[in-house]
């Protein structure tokens, strides 16, 4: 239902184009990681996903279930409430690998948290939290990296600044772009896999930052 509503909601807020480095869908039990900019870009990725005729469950800050039309969208496709800095949040990982040993995607975000700026730039993935590495290394799943680029065009720093950026936004349509890297497999230790996960996101956000004449930001940003 959630990837649903962003494959229709997207195309009216800006103009999406997908690549892919393995020309297919990720297999069945994968593990999408993708950086995170904007409020917007959850739903750019869904909808890009759904492009692809996949509908990942979504591991996602469980303050979202407390809103009322968002949460039920959350509880009634599956996805994951992540309780940070509690006793809880390791029941996000254990839902997730049962999840992944059944087929279904699992969507990530590595790095956890909306980076605190204002400007609508692009900018590489901040780092990485360690959830992403024990959920590889407990399930042996397949990591895909995402990379995306523009959403930060659709909504961007301030509140009222994000408010004016998502009603123009129908009016403006700013380009936005998705690529998906390789399949990957993480190495060993948590510290080594979180590394390699990051540089692959980071990889694949470079390319589509270059899709969206980005070129740049994506060659010399660190």
């Amino acid at each position: 239902m959630l990837s649903n509503v962003a494959a229709a909601v997207v195309p009216c807020l800006g103009r999406l184009t997908v690549t892919s480095d393995h020309g297919s869908a990720p297999a069945p039990g994968s593990i999408i990681v993708a950086n995170h900019t904007s409020l917007a870009d959850p739903g750019v990725v869904l909808a890009a996903l759904r492009r692809l005729d996949v509908e990942p469950v979504v591991l996602a800050t469980a303050g979202l279930w407390r809103i009322p039309v968002l949460g039920r969208l959350l509880e009634r496709g599956g996805h994951v409430p992540v309780h940070r800095n509690t006793h809880r949040a390791a029941d996000a990982l254990e839902t997730a690998a049962a999840a992944l040993r059944s087929g279904r995607h699992v969507l990530i975000y590595g790095e956890g948290r909306i980076p605190p700026r204002t400007d609508a730039a692009e900018a590489p993935p901040e780092s990485f939290r360690s959830g992403l590495a024990r959920l590889a290394h407990a399930s042996g799943a397949p990591v895909v990296p995402l990379g995306q680029a523009g959403a930060r065009r659709v909504t961007s720093g301030p509140v009222a600044k994000q408010i004016a950026g998502f009603l123009t936004a129908p009016a403006r349509r700013p380009r936005l772009h998705v690529h998906l890297g390789a399949p990957l497999h993480l190495p060993p230790g948590v510290e080594a896999a979180t590394a390699t996960a990051r540089e692959a996101v980071t990889t694949a956000w470079r390319t589509a930052a270059r899709h969206l004449g980005e070129q740049a930001a994506a060659l010399t940003a660190r």
